[in-house]
């Protein structure tokens, strides 16, 4: 019996451990969904234009590949790589931070500046010149490669925040943030690219008035909503990467930057601001400082790409 007893609270040590441990991973996995919000928004603003002018019956499908694609990306490919760098590099990090966050300020202030000048992306290939079963391949093929930067902006902004030493508790953090951002993403994009068939069918079948005009209106109100998302996208994207491109630089002792917000803050709101205001200036700060630097980084982004255009006009 006293070794039955023994036995028993060994097991309720393990299990003990293995409760503190899951708690340990949902608590840093949380931190990290938090800092990583931002990139995630857009990600979600980005994927839905992959499956326009795609049939109906197709969408779906195309969303499920898209992210089957994005899980890979993340556990297979970014996870061990991140973890071996930080392993034997880990002063790499920073850098490929401040890297990360001036692509998003660099792809926001882009659109922003496509928005004020009014040009729009054109697409050269259509549905008229290929094939269904080749531009879904094509679409997918893109997506695909779109979501692999933000994955990886999301996955190092996640092992920036992880404070702990075991291995496996990061990956187990960085596991669970993959899987759960992919879920969030490609969860929001499959509903918000099947709303207007949803609303169209309400719009027919619907037995009630008040919900065939609630269709109706669904379908009307989808293309506000999408370009609605997409703003807060591109927003989300300077304010994300203003941030990181501060916080890295304060890492790696250039704090002018940190020092520069901290002032601004202070002056507008007094020292006794509540945390609301001083994270929604603070935001807005950085969102200003992204887009200013990804304005700088177009003429000097467009001048590098020149010689790889002439190398490859098709692209």
């Amino acid at each position: 019996m006293s070794g039955l007893l023994a036995l028993l609270d060994d097991v309720a040590a393990i299990a003990k451990m293995a409760a503190a441990q899951v708690d340990d991973i949902a608590a840093h996995a949380a931190k990290a969904t938090g800092k990583s919000a931002g990139v995630v928004v857009d990600d979600a603003a980005v994927t839905p234009k992959y499956v326009t002018g795609i049939a109906a019956a197709r969408e779906l499908p195309m969303v499920g590949r898209i992210a089957a694609g994005s899980i890979v990306s993340k556990l297979v490919i970014l996870l061990p790589a991140l973890l071996l760098l930080q392993a034997i590099a880990p002063w790499v990090i920073a850098p490929l931070l401040i890297l990360g966050g001036a692509y998003l300020c660099f792809e926001g202030a882009e659109k922003i500046w496509h928005w004020i000048l009014g040009h729009h992306e054109e697409e050269h290939e259509t549905g008229q010149s290929l094939d269904a079963a080749h531009l879904e391949k094509q679409r997918i093929q893109g997506a695909i490669k779109t979501d692999f930067i933000l994955s990886a902006e999301i996955m190092t902004i996640a092992l920036s925040t992880i404070e702990v030493d075991s291995l496996w508790t990061r990956a187990a953090v960085l596991a669970v943030v993959a899987v759960l951002f992919t879920m969030i993403v490609y969860g929001v994009v499959a509903l918000l690219v099947k709303v207007d068939d949803i609303g169209l069918h309400m719009s027919q079948e619907a037995p009630l008035k008040a919900l065939r005009s609630f269709g109706r209106g669904l379908v009307v109100a989808m293309p506000t909503v999408l370009n609605v998302i997409s703003v807060i996208g591109t927003i989300a994207m300077l304010w994300v990467g203003g941030s990181i491109v501060e916080h890295s630089l304060h890492q790696l002792h250039v704090s002018w930057l940190h020092e520069t917000t901290a002032w601004i803050v202070t002056s507008l709101l007094g020292n006794d601001a509540n945390g609301a205001a001083t994270w929604i200036v603070t935001a807005l700060l950085h969102a200003i400082l992204g887009f200013v630097l990804g304005s700088i980084l177009i003429p000097i982004v467009t001048v590098l790409l020149k010689p790889i255009g002439v190398l490859f006009p098709e692209k």
